[in-house]
């Protein structure tokens, strides 16, 4: 009996350290409106630039403008709903079809005194074959 506590111990530690660290780099990013944030994802010899930027927040919702690899999207983004963040996957799926690393962008606030929206990224790279530059704000 102890024997199967010990395991099954042994398994959900393995399991949150795990999860712990799926996350290679977590970055804090403030942005006014129609500032862009230009991040430099660079793996082997390639070099791709993410960018992205919010144009206008109401009723909750902030509308975001991404481009990475010429794929241009348009979010919104909420604080309180299902929808507070987007993924990019930095490379294709190729052979490494389960673990592509990406950027998760999280929209964690908006400051009405200083029309600011904060973001949280988050590099998921198991591999760490991924490297990037954050570049001036325009």
């Amino acid at each position: 009996m102890k024997l199967i506590f010990r395991v099954l111990f042994i398994c959900i530690f393995s399991l949150s350290y795990a999860s712990a660290n799926e996350y290679a780099d977590i970055k804090i990013i403030k942005l006014k409106k129609d500032e862009q944030k230009k991040i430099l994802v660079k793996y082997g010899a390639t070099k791709k630039l993410f960018k992205f930027r919010w144009t206008l927040f109401t009723n909750g919702g902030l509308v975001l403008f991404r481009s990475y690899d010429r794929i241009v999207a348009q979010n919104v983004l909420y604080l309180r709903h299902k929808n507070q963040s987007f993924r990019v996957e930095l490379k294709t799926r190729g052979a490494d079809f389960y673990n592509v690393p990406y950027i998760l962008v999280k929209f964690k606030e908006f400051n009405y005194e200083t029309n600011e929206a904060t973001f949280e990224l988050y590099l998921s790279d198991r591999k760490s074959q991924i490297s990037l530059d954050y570049l001036q704000n325009s």
